[in-house]
């Protein structure tokens, strides 16, 4: 009998491992639990590709920054619920602007309607400058957010954030961090009132705070964003605060064109 070569042997066991490494995954991102129109968005937001970017194993202690509604939450949450740990960092119950507090509200109600998934998560605060401890300091294998930088940027809590993020992370962890990409070359508006900012003041941000960076990737471009309407990204889906004679213009460009940054904290 010929025997089995060994180089094939190897490649099968590596490629078991790597599926395995995102075990249930899929099945999470799939699940009945998640709304159709969260699912509609997969397309713009591929959550497979940019979580096995981030490489997120089911094993790890995550910090999702911001979840706001928790469009990720719903696949952070039973992806690792068995076998990992999920911190969601969201706003302070005694935040001064509203919007906060219903935000918050709306996530907490959104949990508590479905405890099997959401029971083992753990809920923390982050609302600069008061609140900053997103995790226990070194516990996380990675953290990550999703098109928040604008904000913090808005309000000058960027470098703040992003050193509270530094702070949560084991030495060797990963932050990744998806936003909605400014036009290249152009220059940042610090405020970032348009909801866009440029990759390199992501990248500065974050090495400032101490991260390395480490790769990109183009999982969430969208070429047909041109980023220069009135309303700001916010023109586009899922927000399209634009004129209604316009909808049909901005849900053919649908959502923006996002940058995929992945940064490690040095050992």
């Amino acid at each position: 009998m010929k025997k089995f070569p060994w180089l094939m042997l190897l490649a099968l066991l590596n490629g078991n491992a790597l599926a395995d490494d995102f075990a249930g995954l899929a099945e999470a991102i799939n699940g009945k639990h998640r709304p159709a129109d969260n699912k509609a968005r997969d397309r713009y937001r591929h959550p497979q590709q940019t979580l096995e970017f981030f490489d997120v194993k089911a094993t790890m202690t995550v910090v999702e920054v911001w979840p706001g509604q928790g469009w990720y939450t719903e696949i952070l949450a039973p992806y690792l619920k068995d076998h990992g740990k999920l911190y969601a960092a969201h706003f302070s119950a005694d935040a001064e602007q509203a919007f906060y507090r219903e935000n918050l509200n709306s996530f907490i109600n959104k949990t508590q309607q479905n405890p099997d998934l959401y029971s083992k998560m753990q809920l923390t605060v982050l609302q600069p400058p008061k609140f900053l401890e997103i995790a226990p300091e070194g516990w996380a294998d990675r953290v990550l957010t999703f098109r928040n930088v604008h904000n913090w940027m808005k309000n000058d809590q960027a470098a703040m954030v992003f050193k509270a993020m530094y702070k949560a992370l084991k030495p060797g962890g990963l932050l990744g961090v998806v936003e909605h990409r400014n036009t290249a070359n152009k220059p940042q508006d610090p405020k970032a009132e348009s909801g866009y900012v440029s990759e390199d003041y992501v990248i500065s941000l974050a090495r400032n705070a101490g991260f390395e960076f480490l790769a990109k990737s183009e999982i969430n471009a969208n070429p047909k964003d041109s980023k220069d309407y009135p309303e700001g990204v916010w023109a586009l889906p899922p927000a399209l605060r634009s004129s209604e004679k316009d909808r049909q213009k901005y849900l053919n460009i649908g959502e923006s064109d996002r940058m995929t940054l992945k940064f490690v904290k040095p050992k």
